[in-house]
This record gives structure tokens, sequence and C-alpha cells, in this order.
């Protein structure tokens, strides 16, 4: 492990702001992040929509680095994965921090993380940190065959994901990232060459829908990142959560079955998942079985090989994970103590919501 360490070259052994690895700055001063499809613009002391990167004077930092919101160990096939290193073991880790503000989320406390976000902007966190090298360890000494980056949007957490897939690779893992797909072509490049499948949500081809938890999100900016993955030579799993009045549309559904197909390859695995109500959208009733039979059969008739329909799991969640420093060579006291970066921070203006941000969850309230 220690010539893999020897390849990091910054220190990266404790919490500490790390630079926004796309990041353009403007004449104005404002800087803008190219990591999601957002594209945020910031001025000095904002937070992105991700609410995870900040721009302290012109420059963006990463604000969630190495913070671990939770950890699991599964069968790959539950990402769900099903034509990549089939019966082998993942460890899958999450971070706060998200692209989306889904209504019917069911990891809400470990991917939008506002308020962890808040603590670590203004030096008082006590959330967990993991460096690069402790994660490879620990998926060595666990046993497993890969890491999965997922839980809540990867793309936010890019450069630690580059960091730890580097890494991984060298220790003779793979590694996975379950992804909305509203990310940048250049980020896409950046970790195509280190990062092994992509499995990614195609949510509907209805634009109200993606306009609903995203209004900066385009049907076909989802489609195209999908593409380009795949055509960048990463392995490529899709998955459709059918939502009862939100996108079972069998006309819809069919369309996204033929895209897969055109687009992606008949033998592209497409996964039909149930929906199971939560947060906003806990009025609705979970999916019925014949209605994902149905859909399950159209994908046959499209011509997909490897459709699969799931009747007892939605999502990628983490529900009734054990504690991170479970996972750990480490006490729960010294993982758990207040991180603080080197720098000096922002102070309150470091915490600010963007303006559009702000007043959505004050109308929330």
């Amino acid at each position: 492990m220690k010539d893999i360490e020897n390849n990091l070259t910054k220190d990266t052994q404790q919490y500490r702001l790390q630079e926004t690895r796309l990041q353009e700055k403007l004449d104005d001063g404002t800087t803008r992040c190219h990591l999601c499809s957002w594209r945020c613009r910031l001025r000095h002391g904002q937070r992105g929509f991700c609410q995870a990167h900040v721009n302290r004077d012109g420059t963006l930092y990463n604000l969630s680095y190495g913070i671990i919101s939770a950890i699991d160990i599964s069968p790959i096939e539950e990402k769900p994965v099903k034509h990549f290193q089939p019966g082998t073991q993942v460890m899958s880790i999450g971070s706060y921090g998200c692209s989306f503000r889904c209504g019917g989320c069911h990891n809400l406390d470990i991917s939008w993380g506002v308020s962890a976000l808040d603590g670590l902007a203004r030096g008082e966190s006590t959330e967990a940190y993991v460096s690069p090298e402790q994660m490879v360890e620990a998926a060595l000494k666990h046993k497993v065959q890969g890491i999965a980056f997922t839980y809540s949007e990867p793309a936010v957490w890019l450069e630690y994901v580059i960091d730890v897939s580097k890494l991984a690779r060298q220790a003779g893992l793979y590694t996975v990232y379950v992804s909305n797909s509203f990310i940048t072509d250049e980020a896409l490049e950046e970790m195509a060459p280190y990062v092994d499948v992509l499995c990614s949500d195609i949510k509907s081809l209805d634009q109200d829908f993606y306009t609903d938890i995203c209004r900066m999100a385009k049907v076909d900016d989802i489609l195209n990142a999908i593409k380009k993955a795949q055509a960048l030579g990463m392995h490529v799993e899709t998955r459709t959560n059918i939502i009862p009045t939100k996108n079972d549309d069998m006309s819809m559904l069919r369309e996204i079955a033929r895209w897969i197909r055109d687009n992606l390859g008949e033998d592209s695995p497409w996964h039909i998942t149930k929906f199971f109500p939560a947060y906003q959208l806990s009025h609705l009733p979970p999916t019925e079985s014949k209605l994902l039979k149905q859909v399950y059969d159209m994908a046959i008739e499209q011509g997909l090989t490897h459709a699969y329909m799931y009747d007892d799991k939605g999502c990628d969640c983490a529900d009734e994970n054990l504690t991170v420093s479970h996972y750990l060579d480490g006490d729960a006291q010294s993982i758990h103590q207040v991180k603080k970066c080197a720098a000096s921070c922002c102070g309150d203006e470091g915490v600010l919501l963007k303006k559009y941000e702000q007043k959505k969850y004050e109308q929330q309230k």
C-alpha cells in the first residue's frame, strides 16, 4: 500500500478543502464550476447548487472531499449492475451534496446534507473523514472486489472519486459510478480513464419530469452523457424507477427502451425498479407489480435482451448501514474529530445558499 500512497501528489491524510478539479475564472471576478451541468457561476463566499463547492477569493474548493456519509457492502448486482464482475462484492460509499432535488429521495439525510455541509463550511463538522488511501485499505481489509460511489451524485465529489479510483485500480479493485448523469463532458473525460462502470438513471423522457427535480436539466443532456460514457470505454447499465402518475406512461417508457436499444445496443442492460413512497412523494402508492411486468415485457418486445424487473427494490439506498467507523481502522472518537481546514474559512458568507436555492428552501418550510 505504501507504493500506492506515494503516487498521490497532494497530502490527503487529514481533512482539508480541495481545489475543484474543473473551474473557470471569469473576467468579472466570478468563477464557474464545470463538474455538473448546472455550471454554477459563483462569487466569493457563495456555494453552488450542490452546496459542496464554495468560492473562496476566486478559487472553488470542494468542502466534502473525503467526507463519508455512509458505507455499505453488498453484491454488485444491488447497484444495480449485472453484467460487470457478477458475483463480486462492492463497498458502497457516499458523501454530501447533490445536483438534483428529487421529490422521492430515499437518501435525503446522507445525500443532500445541507446541515452537514454548513458545518464543514464553518469548520465545525464532526463528520467522518476517510483519505483515499484509507478507503482503499478498508476495501482490501473487507475483501471486496470493488468500490461504488453512490447514495448522492458523485459528480459533485469528483476530486475524491478520481483519487480513490486511481488507487483502487492499482490495488486491483474496480470502481462503479452510480449517477443521474447530469454531468459535463469535461468531467466524464476526466474520470473515464479510472472508473470502470457507469450505472445511470434514465428517469424519464418527459422534459417536465426533469425540470421538476432540476430546472437546468435537459433530457438530451442526460442521454448524451450516457452515450458519451459508453463511447469513452466505460461499461454502462441504466435504470428507470417507475413512479405512479409521474413517469409511468407506457408510450414514454417504450421510447426509453428504444433509445437504449438504438444508442447503447440491444444487449445493454435496463433495470426496471419499483417505486416506494418517500419524502414529498409519500402520498403516492408503490408501483404495482402488474405494471412492472408490463414494462419488462415491452422491453423484451422492443428487442432488449437484458431487461430486468425488480419488485422488491427501488433505489440504491443506505437505510440501515453500520457506522463508518465499523469499516475503518480507528476509533469513532478520532474519526469524528472536528474538521477544520488549514486555511481560514470564509466566515458567515461561506455558508450562504445561492439565492435561487435559498428561496426554494424558504418555500418548503
